[in-house]
């Protein structure tokens, strides 16, 4: 029996709402991440030796709950285990050293927005190193981005930038690391369960980060903020809004699902006003604008090459 377009629809925005609240979480993550960083002064190993590893035993106990004994099929083959391997060192690993050095030397907001441009990366990695031919909506994109990026990092005033270079070049590694993070994994995922390889790909960048700095050496002073602060990281910077995701897919189709990635930068954006009391000018919000349209161009255009 086939569904008809009301309920089709009601699905679809079922869908969508899902998908919207994954995105508010990460945004929220995103502005809780400038507090550890910043307010609390937290070093960035304890912090990502901590939130990895926590937050891989929990998504491979859940893994284990739903998939049971499949959840080590993905090292069956040699490929899907260099996949994972690959995934859990260069890209989950690097995206979330990065991303959090991007925060604590400049903002949330910043850092998101940079971090956004990932799609873009990975179409420049096409052409750079496939030598595929651009689209031409590849190229309004990339013009797009660009200057909303200018207009982001000065507010209107070439002379001088809004946060610090350092901050700039930790962004813009974000942004390349998290390419990574979304090309490195699809052998695996291809096979298994994308919960499973995120559960191991957390997991090993646990297990690496903590040979590094071990999380019950020297920890910082836990406080109640502490605490609270890394929970809501953990539940809401993977667990939970991934689960929402793939929730999301059961109702509407992932471009469209995808689509809703552009609310995490507007939220991180508006909490970072609210809460850090950040200045944005109209510069500044115009620039957000036009990465969002540019990355939504180049998504969409790639979307239409497929069909």
């Amino acid at each position: 029996m086939k569904m008809d377009n009301s309920n089709l629809s009601r699905q679809v925005m079922k869908g969508i709402g899902w998908a919207a609240l994954a995105s508010v979480m990460w945004g929220i993550s995103g502005t809780v991440l400038q507090l550890i960083s910043q307010n609390l002064a937290i070093p960035a190993t304890w912090m990502l030796s901590t939130r990895t590893l926590i937050t891989g035993v929990i998504l491979l106990a859940i893994s284990f709950c739903i998939y049971g004994k499949r959840t080590f099929d993905v090292f069956k083959t040699k490929e899907t285990a260099i996949s994972v391997v690959t995934y859990a060192i260069f890209g989950l690993m690097l995206n979330l050293l990065t991303f959090y050095y991007a925060v604590q030397t400049g903002n949330a907001s910043a850092a998101t927005i940079l971090q956004y441009l990932s799609p873009l990366f990975i179409v420049l990695g096409d052409v750079v190193i496939l030598r595929e031919r651009p689209l031409r909506s590849d190229i309004i994109a990339f013009i797009l981005a660009m200057v909303g990026i200018v207009m982001c990092v000065t507010r209107g005033n070439l002379h001088s930038l809004s946060l610090p270079v350092v901050s700039l070049l930790w962004g813009l590694g974000s942004g390349i690391t998290a390419a990574f993070y979304v090309v490195l994994p699809k052998r695996a995922v291809a096979k298994n369960p994308p919960l499973v390889v995120l559960g191991w790909g957390t997991m090993i960048a646990g297990v690496l980060f903590n040979l590094y700095r071990p999380m019950w050496v020297n920890p910082p002073h836990i406080s109640t903020t502490l605490v609270l602060s890394v929970g809501t990281v953990i539940l809401f910077g993977t667990i939970l809004p991934f689960g929402l995701l793939l929730h999301a897919t059961n109702f509407a189709p992932s471009d469209v699902v995808s689509i809703m990635d552009a609310l995490q930068p507007i939220v991180t954006s508006v909490l970072s006003v609210i809460f850090f009391h950040i200045f944005m000018n109209w510069v500044e919000i115009i620039g957000i604008i036009l990465v969002l349209v540019a990355i939504y161009l180049l998504q969409d255009g790639r979307r239409k090459l497929q069909v």
